[in-house]
């Protein structure tokens, strides 16, 4: 494996945002309304710059009413599952570990279920009760996954999947009280949607992911050691008990900000830390970065699909994920063995 340098780093992470560019322009010239490359150039390079006055008025409620704030919440999923992903994966030192292992999703999906049966028509609302629930979740996931006051990987794992048990069978069970209408729309959510706006302002959301990234960032020479062995890593001085707290909650709060505003979109956060270590190594100094970048590739790509493979009908996302995750997933799992 390559030893790790700054210059590394940085022109494998340049590569992977020119590669998200060229996605985000494809992405945003297909739709029903077809625009033109040097088109969407210019008016993002207008728009950038405030000269509105330059730009048609179609131009810009297609790129900036439309197809570029959907855009900039895909690209916000994608990053926010793939770097829990990875971080799970650390965590609990499970390669199979994903953003949903721990019940999160499931504790979103609970809250918003109840919104719905209390406010049926304010998105707002769904939102706030879904992120209140996967809240709610991270904390008594992380109670009931304490061994003798310190955090302890197995008895996490097993809280978890215990908790997403519980909370999927009450789920089901309120499904069956939703009207019909409600109960399309939340089978739709639970399969991954990003048709509807955030309640809250996109750039406190892209704040949160910044600092939630950052914060497993700052623990990612300590993750490499702590993947050795955790005894060897006490022994080389590290803090293991506070580092796999911030990947906890930092990995929870993702999960949690990503579910609240687009519902459960799979195989992001389980798929694309594999393919980052296949490409690039199993350094976390590289990995974290580049499974952000490699998570919104995947999802504004995925997007695009689910909005015109059946126009004018359009795909959940999730769907798309699952349908090319699944197959390529199998793939890797074969050539590791091999």
């Amino acid at each position: 494996m390559r030893p790790l340098t700054p210059r590394r780093l940085f022109w494998i992470c340049a590569v992977l945002s020119a590669i998200l560019f060229v996605a985000v322009v494809i992405s945003l010239r297909m739709g029903a309304y077809p625009i033109s490359v040097r088109q969407i150039v210019m008016t993002l390079f207008n728009g950038a710059l405030g000269r509105r006055d330059r730009i048609r008025s179609e131009f810009w409620l297609v790129v900036f009413g439309l197809r570029l704030p959907r855009i900039a919440l895909g690209i916000l999923v994608g990053a926010s599952l793939a770097t829990a992903g990875a971080g799970f994966q650390a965590l609990l030192r499970n390669p199979l570990a994903d953003p949903y292992v721990l019940g999160v999703s499931s504790g979103a999906a609970l809250g918003a279920i109840l919104s719905l049966t209390v406010a049926p028509r304010a998105p707002a609302a769904i939102q706030a009760a879904a992120f209140a629930g996967a809240v709610a979740t991270i904390a008594a996931v992380y109670f009931l996954g304490r061994r003798r006051g310190q955090l302890d990987s197995s008895t996490l794992l097993l809280a978890g999947i215990v908790t997403a048990s519980f909370l999927s069978a009450v789920i089901m069970f309120l499904m069956t009280m939703l009207s019909g209408r409600d109960l399309r729309g939340m089978a739709f959510w639970l399969m991954g949607d990003l048709a509807a706006p955030p309640s809250v302002d996109l750039r406190w959301l892209y704040l949160l992911l910044i600092i939630a990234i950052g914060s497993i960032y700052s623990t990612s020479s300590d993750l490499n050691l702590i993947l050795t062995g955790e005894r060897e890593a006490r022994h080389l001085g590290v803090n293991v008990d506070r580092v796999k707290l911030v990947v906890y909650v930092a990995a929870s709060l993702l999960t949690g900000l990503a579910v609240s505003v687009s519902g459960a979109i799979g195989y992001v956060g389980l798929l694309v830390p594999h393919v980052m270590r296949l490409l690039f190594g199993s350094d976390y100094r590289l990995l974290i970065p580049a499974s952000a970048l490699g998570g919104a590739i995947l999802i504004v790509v995925a997007d695009t699909l689910a909005r015109t493979v059946v126009a004018p009908t359009e795909l959940p996302v999730g769907a798309m994920t699952a349908l090319a995750g699944a197959p390529v997933f199998i793939y890797l799992m074969r050539r590791r063995g091999r």
